[in-house]
């Protein structure tokens, strides 16, 4: 009896240590199975990390910007009909500059005020691959059919000085409109006193140029006693020269001192050829105003000649502009689109010395 009591005892000892053995057994394969996870997790989580650093490094091997910025080999056509002109001149100089300093290869066209040879221009460059487009100082209403073949290519387009249509990103310009009726009200109110006569010289095929003569239009039936004697074309390859024969003729035809009271030049390079026809002519009371503010028109108003006034552009301005909302742009990050302004500023002979 005692017998089988201590053999029921031992069993059921035994029978409890396999069962904490198999409790035990059960746990460690659950901890194991934890810790495989964990292993396991290291793992994944490394090769996908390895993963993402490739990728990273194909990402960052796929642009060569890196920190040079995202014009970093880029291929810019910069296109012009006026490369003649100074202050368009000024303006590709210091686009070209802040390009290749970024990295860019920059390639400048100029077709010597041949629109029909600029749209060609404009089929060669899309062929040829080019990343980027600049019209500088050019209309892009004349160029509408070219133009959509390269917005349907995505090749992006950059005015500066230039009109703005949809599918461009950007046109960096002054407000001409603005300026015009600054320079107009300068001339009519503050030198002709609101009456007389004038000569308006223009090129209306230029999109800013047009701007400042609808200004000019529009002002000019607020006054009554100032009388348009004419409007005069002048082509934009030798302005001044024109600007020149076309007032001497003008002259010659109003011989009265008194004939002609002012000469209103929608940019500056007229103004220059105007003024330099009346000195020559002796008729020093006829006042003369331009607008673009460049070196040659300013040192004339500070001198006190017949040019008393110009509205100078910031180029520059617009230069920089253009540049920094394509390094934008090719970085891939937002730009403002649409037209953009530099302030421009009123020159007369009271600030021209700080000019």
């Amino acid at each position: 009896m005692r017998i089988k009591k201590m053999l029921a005892i031992l069993t059921a000892a035994m029978m409890a240590v396999a069962v904490a053995g198999c409790s035990a057994s059960t746990q460690g394969g659950s901890d194991t199975g934890k810790e495989t996870g964990k292993e396991a997790g290291k793992e994944d989580a490394g090769a996908a990390s390895e993963a993402d650093g490739k990728e990273a490094e194909q990402a960052k091997d796929s642009n060569p910007a890196g920190d040079a910025g995202g014009l970093q080999g880029k291929s810019i056509s910069l296109m012009t009909p006026y490369l003649g002109s100074v202050t368009t001149n000024q303006m590709v100089e210091y686009i070209e500059q802040k390009l290749k300093d970024a990295g860019a290869e920059v390639s400048v066209i100029n077709t010597n005020n041949d629109f029909s040879q600029l749209a060609s221009r404009l089929e060669d460059v899309v062929s040829a691959g080019t990343d980027g487009i600049v019209l500088v100082s050019a209309d892009p209403g004349q160029l509408s059919n070219q133009l959509q073949d390269v917005f349907a290519s995505g090749i992006p387009v950059f005015g500066c000085d230039s009109g703005f249509i949809e599918g461009m990103q950007v046109n960096a310009t002054s407000d001409n409109y603005q300026m015009g009726e600054l320079i107009v009200k300068y001339l009519f109110d503050d030198l002709m006193g609101g009456k007389g006569t004038v000569i308006a010289l223009t090129h209306r095929p230029h999109p800013g140029v047009v701007k400042r003569c609808e200004a000019f239009d529009d002002l000019i039936k607020e006054y009554p006693d100032i009388t348009l004697i004419t409007e005069q074309h002048v082509p934009a390859e030798q302005p001044i020269n024109d600007a020149q024969d076309i007032v001497e003729n003008l002259l010659l035809a109003n011989p009265d001192p008194d004939s002609i009271t002012a000469i209103w030049a929608a940019w500056d390079e007229p103004a220059i050829g105007a003024t330099q026809a009346l000195q020559e002519a002796g008729r020093s009371q006829v006042l003369v105003t331009g607008v673009d503010g460049n070196e040659q028109a300013i040192a004339l108003v500070k001198e006190g000649t017949n040019l008393k006034a110009t509205v100078k552009q910031n180029f520059e301005g617009m230069a920089q502009i253009v540049y920094e909302q394509m390094d934008r742009y090719f970085k891939g990050e937002e730009i403002e689109k649409g037209e953009l302004y530099a302030p421009a500023t009123l020159i007369t002979q009271e600030n021209a010395d700080a000019q």
